[in-house]
């Protein structure tokens, strides 16, 4: 069972969220928080897998709940973002968020979004790479620093990098590149270290720098 803390401050959202993750077998909702500063107090009581976090609430908002979530605990956060192209975004990245999804996402990209985030694989958004992307390059977001430790990959990690930009789980990478799963978690793991990044997520959005995508 995958235990989930959702994190919105509308109360019709979380209402929302909690029947449509109810409607499955190995997803339970075991707390809601109406802001960041609650969801972190929730995180630490509950211990939840996932925390489905919204960005902008009152107070603590969801990036620095993100932040402290991420840095006293092993719970992953999976954002929830209405598209909109801003440094909230870019800084849910920075604060370790394992990944983004639409609020419009269908219950099935929902459900599935969290178990891949509970079973540590990233969670990317194609809609919100492309905007957060074209807003950077627009000037429309805070700016990113060019990608350093690139250059310490060997080629396999660069192999593995370039899956991740593609937003590809374990479990898929291990398949393309025909080497095994648990192999692929040590060769994700060097990356994020080379890359000084905190998260998959974050080394997809460095890959796709790269690439200029």
């Amino acid at each position: 069972m995958i235990r989930v803390l959702l994190a919105d401050d509308h109360g019709a959202i979380r209402a929302g969220l909690a029947m449509i993750l109810s409607a499955t077998s190995d997803l339970e909702v075991v707390g809601e928080a109406a802001d960041g500063d609650v969801a972190v107090r929730q995180v630490r009581a509950l211990r939840p897998d996932v925390v489905l976090m919204d960005i902008r609430m009152p107070g603590t908002d969801g990036i620095e709940a993100t932040r402290r979530i991420r840095e006293t605990s092993d719970t992953q956060v999976l954002v929830l973002t209405t598209f909109d192209v801003d440094e909230y975004v870019l800084g849910a990245l920075r604060a370790g968020a394992a990944g983004f999804l639409l609020k419009s996402a269908s219950a099935q990209e929902l459900t599935d979004g969290i178990r891949r985030v509970a079973h540590g694989d990233g969670v990317l958004s194609p809609q919100v790479t492309r905007t957060v992307i074209a807003g950077l390059a627009a000037g429309a977001a805070e700016p990113v620093p060019p990608p350093t430790g690139v250059d310490l990959l060997t080629d396999r990690e660069r192999e593995v990098l370039d899956c991740l930009g593609e937003g590809l789980a374990n479990q898929q990478i291990a398949e393309r590149l025909n080497i095994g799963a648990t192999t692929v978690k040590t060769h994700v793991s060097r990356v994020l270290a080379k890359l000084g990044v905190d998260s998959r997520l974050h080394a997809a959005f460095v890959a796709r720098q790269i690439e200029g995508r």
